[in-house]
């Protein structure tokens, strides 16, 4: 797939990078109201093995990106040490000779679907989000309810940057989860208690 060695069921994987943040009292002062809010990011910086060139189809990066998925959630698992997940979202940062669709390609259900499962399964889709960028850009990973979309008390961000990637020719690959939502959370909406689970919406 790329010129670079594979060391990845077919991909060039350069660096893994983890990122890990507890928050314990909100902006304005207030501690948490229960447990201190936990997000964590898993991210693989991988040579894009469609760098500068059109492709009609993407069907060897989505099979290699089964493998990925089941290294993140591995990953993720490992992190967590025990903690549930409520929430999770994905992002691609796609180097400047790659098309956003080159990052997209590494994020269908076949990636998400072994992280889905090793957080104790999920409803609602994977929110995700991606764009074109160098070293040091940063992206906002989109965070919400992993078995409702419409419990606004879990809509979160977590913002990341990769100071050496992405080089012009790799995609960074990012999986965001936290173990609850936002604190102090106070806009309405179906609370988690309320979650009745069938739709992936409520």
């Amino acid at each position: 797939m790329s010129s670079r060695p594979a060391n990845f069921h077919g991909l060039h994987i350069r660096k893994w990078y983890e990122f890990q943040e507890e928050t314990l009292a909100i902006e304005t002062g207030p501690l948490a109201d229960g447990e201190p809010v936990v997000k964590l990011v898993v991210a693989a910086a991988i040579a894009n093995p469609n760098a500068g060139r059109f492709v009609a189809s993407f069907d060897e990066v989505i099979a290699a990106s089964e493998h990925l998925g089941i290294e993140f959630a591995r990953r993720l698992i490992t992190r967590l040490a025990g903690r549930a997940v409520q929430s999770y979202g994905k992002a691609a940062l796609v180097g400047a000779n790659g098309e956003y669709e080159h990052g997209n390609a590494f994020l269908t259900t076949a990636f998400a679907e072994p992280i889905r499962e090793a957080v104790g399964g999920g409803k609602a889709w994977v929110p995700s989000t991606g764009k074109r960028g160098g070293p040091g850009t940063e992206i906002d990973i989109p965070l919400a309810h992993k078995d409702a979309l419409y419990v606004r008390s879990h809509y979160d961000t977590f913002s990341v940057t990769f100071t050496d990637s992405p080089g012009p020719d790799e995609v960074v690959i990012a999986m965001a989860v936290a173990t609850r939502g936002r604190l102090h959370a106070r806009l309405g909406g179906i609370s988690v208690d309320e979650i009745i689970g069938e739709d992936g919406l409520r």
